[in-house]
């Protein structure tokens, strides 16, 4: 009898453990992570033609459009983008609840072409990486700073869909000024 409970208790141990472990798998605790890196990102906008890195220095009343559609001051100086004769490309940053979350949007003919989650460091809100949200943003343009298309939002997810959403914005009015800046 004392063997069975023995065994038993092991069993049970391990199935306590196992739960455990199981636990620490959820989907939350493996949110967090590189789903795209910049690279596959640029590859995949430009079809394996990477053009070179361009920079855009964010200062005066672009600075200020940038600010408004974030709601919150710029801490950068250089916002860094790819283009080619069709569409540009824009990597860029934004705090969800308490992290950055990095996007990879890409701009052609004044809409947004490509829209992904690159690097998600939140414990919440990483459903937002799903194509069936991140596809909403396609064909999208931006008409006096709101997008022309409503996105639907992601319960429990509600920081990081305002975070893409700004930089979906943010990516607009850039591509909007580097075409502006060259007629």
């Amino acid at each position: 009898m004392l063997s069975l409970n023995k065994n038993y208790l092991a069993g049970l141990f391990r199935a306590m453990l196992l739960i455990a472990a199981m636990g620490l798998a959820t989907p939350t605790a493996i949110a967090k992570g590189v789903y795209q890196t910049e690279e596959d990102f640029l590859n995949e906008v430009f079809k394996n033609e990477i053009p070179e890195t361009q920079t855009l220095i964010l200062k005066g009343d672009l600075r200020k459009s940038v600010e408004k559609i974030l709601t919150h001051p710029y801490s950068g100086f250089r916002i860094k983008y790819w283009e080619n004769s069709t569409q540009s490309a824009w990597i860029l940053e934004e705090i969800g609840k308490e992290k950055n979350i990095t996007f990879g949007i890409a701009v052609s003919n004044q809409k947004v072409s490509y829209a992904n989650v690159l690097t998600f460091r939140e414990t919440r809100g990483w459903e937002i990486r799903y194509p069936a949200f991140t596809e909403q943003y396609i064909g999208a343009s931006l008409s006096e700073e709101r997008l022309t298309k409503d996105i639907d939002g992601v319960s429990g997810a509600t920081l990081s869909v305002w975070a893409m959403t700004s930089v979906v914005k943010m990516a607009l009015l850039l591509d909007g000024y580097i075409k502006n800046e060259k007629k």
